[in-house]
């Protein structure tokens, strides 16, 4: 049985769908133009532990921001709803531009954070733009399933009108400046077929950060936790109860 509610901090709403129950918590913070029901069948599979779902501001049920927000600003929202409702660090899952937002979290916040997982983590230095950026997405899309077409294109649609503003928002941020300050371990889990995330990126983030380590999904390309996430999810299970 899910449990959804809204939680307002310094002038955003996020909603928070929380199911499960258990000592870990997993958080999954969707990317660009998603929301939280993008993580319904990677939720089914993390069935040790209790799971939350954010629709970040602007995106799902989430009501529009004054202002989009920043990267640094995301997270410091998901930080104060972590610190109000959840005890003791979590494992923060982010995707795609989420990934960005979890790293931020644990720099910023690390007493909110046990360890963090990027899936195909955002953005790739040598593609800083949109075009570029939206060139691969789309060629990653034209390889998926209609199941993860319909699905992301719907999310896309309630992401109104602002989200050119929130795509900026993704590219101003720069995570390889971040990955130093993280101090909690970190897992890089890429699809074998990602074209937003490549291999070379990838393996140097994972490089950079202090106590990094990369895994890939074969089979899979940059909706890997949409798609038959089983894989995924037992790659974070298994990350996420490593010493």
């Amino acid at each position: 049985m899910a449990v959804v509610d809204r939680f307002a901090h310094a002038g955003a709403t996020l909603v928070a769908e929380r199911r499960g129950s258990g000592e870990r918590m997993y958080v999954l913070i969707h990317g660009i133009g998603m929301g939280r029901t993008v993580f319904a069948d990677l939720e089914r599979h993390l069935g040790d532990g209790e799971v939350i779902a954010f629709d970040l501001p602007g995106y799902g049920e989430a009501p529009e921001p004054r202002r989009v927000l920043t990267i640094e600003r995301t997270a410091d929202l998901v930080a104060a709803y972590l610190r109000a409702h959840v005890r003791g660090p979590a494992v923060v899952i982010g995707h795609s531009m989420g990934a960005q937002v979890a790293l931020e979290v644990a720099a910023r916040h690390p007493a909110v954070v046990d360890r963090i997982v990027l899936i195909g983590p955002t953005v790739d230095p040598s593609a800083r733009t949109a075009p570029r950026q939206l060139w691969r997405l789309l060629r990653d899309i034209a390889l998926e399933s209609p199941v993860v077409i319909a699905r992301g294109a719907r999310e896309y649609v309630r992401a109104g009108p602002r989200l050119r503003a929130k795509f900026h928002a993704m590219l101003r941020h720069r995570p390889e400046d971040v990955l130093p300050r993280v101090g909690v371990p970190a897992l890089v889990l890429r699809g074998q077929d990602d074209l937003v995330a490549p291999p070379d990126w990838c393996r140097r983030l994972t490089e950079a950060l202090p106590d990094g380590r990369l895994a890939e999904v074969a089979g899979h390309g940059h909706e890997t936790m949409i798609r038959d996430a089983a894989p995924a999810a037992r790659l974070i299970r298994e990350f996420a109860g490593s010493a």
